[in-house]
């Protein structure tokens, strides 16, 4: 089971990360591009994944991920964060990071997960 606290630990790992505070959510960018929200009164992020992902992720535990939306080539899911182990929420936080992220960035960091 992971908290808020995990998903905010995860993402102050990864680099060039801004966050936003816009009332009802919290907004996270790498660059000037979004990434993840995070909507604390629901304990739930939406994270960017691929579109096969979303669907495999929607598929396999639907109590725990929900389809957000879709834009272009990318399926965004809300992750109940009570539903995932921390590993797999960095692992979650990770791709979505370095599907955003720009590549010098990507190539920095390599394939290290936060912990």
């Amino acid at each position: 089971m992971s908290t808020i606290a995990d998903f905010l630990d995860l993402v102050g790992q990864l680099p060039g990360v801004r966050g936003s505070d816009h009332g009802r959510y919290h907004r996270f960018q790498v660059g000037a591009h979004t990434f993840g929200y995070l909507w604390e009164p629901t304990a739930t992020v939406g994270l960017k994944q691929t579109l096969d992902e979303q669907l495999a992720l929607v598929a396999e535990r639907p109590e725990v991920f929900e389809v957000q939306f879709t834009a272009g080539a990318f399926g965004w899911v809300v992750v109940h964060l009570d539903g995932v182990a921390r590993d797999e929420l960095a692992e979650l936080t990770f791709e979505a990071w370095r599907l955003t992220a720009p590549a010098a960035l990507v190539s920095e960091r390599a394939d290290r997960l936060p912990s």
